[in-house]
C-alpha cells in the first residue's frame, strides 16, 4: 500500500522527524502528535527538568523514548553535531520542525543591538541554522519529506510592543514561502505554520535572556506585570491542537498553516488596506509581462520544476 493509499493519520508512520523547542509548548504539541501518528522523533532542549517531564509523558503511553538532544540553536556547531546524532541514530531525517523562539516585547524605538541580536539570532538565526545543518540530510533520505517553519500571527499582524519578534516572523515567513518553490523540486513539502494565542509559557522568556545579550534598551517589566501578561496565554489553543493541525497541514501539502480561526477580520481588513493602497493607473506592457512571468514561473515550481533566473525576463 502506497502512502497516498493509507489513512491521512498513518501517511507519516515510521518517518524521523527532528524539532527544535520540543519539550514544552508548541514543540511538544507537535512532538505528541507526531508521536500518535507513528513517527519517530529526535527532540532539542534547553532545560533537564523539561526534558524530564516530557520524557514522562511517551513513557506513560508507551512510546519509543525519543532522541533528546541539547541544543541552543544559535550554535551553528551544536547544530551540525546534532544534525549527524540525528541521521548517526536513525539512518535517515524526513522532517525538519524549526519551531524554537523567543517572545520578547518592548517599545522598538528603545531596543539596543543586543535586544535585535537576541531576539533575531533565536527566531530566525535558529531557523536558517537548522536549515543549512539539516537540508543536505533530508535531500539525501528517501521517501515522504517536509520542512515546517513555526512563526506566529505576528508574521502576518504587527504591534506597538512586538517590533523585533515582529520583523523576525516576518523574515521566517518570507524565507519559507520563498524556499516552498525551491524544495518542490526535490520532492520536499515545505511549510510556514503561524500559530496564535496557545497555551505555552512563552511569556517567559524574557526572564531568561543570556547574560551576552545583557545591554537591553527595553524598560524593565517586573516579573509581576509579566505574570500578569501570562495570564492571557491561558486563554490559549492546546499545544496539541496546533500540533495535529501542523501534521494535517503536511499531510495536504499545504504552503500557509494557520491554526487560530479568529483572525478573519484582520485578513479583511489587511486586504482592503492593500488593495485601496495600489495606484489607479494602468502598468506599461513590459512591467506587465515580466509580472506575468513570476507569476508562472511560481506556478511552474511548485509543480516541482526548477527555475533559472532567465525564465524571468
Amino acid at each position: 500500500m502506497s502512502n497516498e493509499d493509507r489513512p491521512q493519520e498513518r501517511v507519516w508512520e515510521g518517518r524521523v522527524a527532528f524539532i527544535t523547542g520540543a519539550v514544552t509548548g508548541i514543540g511538544l504539541g507537535v512532538a505528541q502528535a507526531f508521536a500518535d501518528a507513528g513517527m519517530k522523533l529526535a527532540l532539542s532542549y534547553r532545560n533537564e527538568e523539561d526534558k524530564a517531564n516530557a520524557a514522562e509523558w511517551f513513557a506513560h503511553k508507551g512510546y519509543e523514548q525519543p532522541l533528546f538532544l541539547k541544543l541552543d540553536v544559535t550554535d551553528r556547531e551544536r547544530f551540525a553535531e546534532v544534525a549527524d546524532a540525528v541521521v548517526e541514530h536513525f539512518g535517515e531525517v524526513h522532517v525538519l520542525v524549526n519551531n524554537a523562539g523567543v517572545s520578547v516585547f518592548g517599545p522598538t524605538d528603545e531596543a539596543s543591538y543586543d535586544d535585535y541580536d537576541w531576539i533575531m539570532g533565536v527566531n530566525f538565526g535558529g531557523v536558517v541554522n537548522g536549515l543549512v545543518s539539516f537540508m543536505p540530510k533530508i535531500k539525501a533520505s528517501k521517501g515522504r519529506r517536509h520542512i515546517v517553519n513555526v512563526a506566529s500571527m505576528a508574521a502576518f499582524l504587527p504591534g506597538p510592543q512586538a517590533g523585533i519578534y515582529t520583523a523576525s516572523k516576518f523574515a521566517v515567513r518570507g524565507l519559507t514561502e520563498s524556499l516552498r518553490y525551491n524544495l518542490a523540486p526535490h520532492g520536499i513539502g515545505c511549510s510556514i505554520c503561524c500559530p496564535a494565542l496557545t497555551r505555552t509559557n512563552a511569556w517567559t522568556s524574557a526572564l531568561k535572556r543570556p547574560e551576552s545579550y545583557g545591554e537591553s534598551g527595553f524598560p524593565e517589566v517586573p516579573k509581576e506585570q509579566l505574570e500578569q501578561f501570562g495570564t492571557a496565554f491561558e486563554e490559549g489553543m492546546d499545544p496539541y491542537e496546533v500540533g495535529t493541525k501542523i501534521l494535517n497541514g503536511m499531510t495536504e501539502q499545504k504552503g500557509l498553516i494557520l491554526t487560530h480561526p479568529e483572525h478573519g477580520p484582520d485578513f479583511e481588513e489587511m486586504h482592503e488596506k492593500l488593495m485601496a493602497a495600489l495606484p489607479q493607473e494602468e502598468a506599461p506592457p513590459g512591467r506587465l509581462k515580466i509580472e506575468q512571468l513570476r507569476r508562472d514561473a511560481m506556478k511552474r515550481a511548485e509543480e516541482g520544476l526548477f527555475i533559472d533566473l532567465d525564465q524571468l525576463t
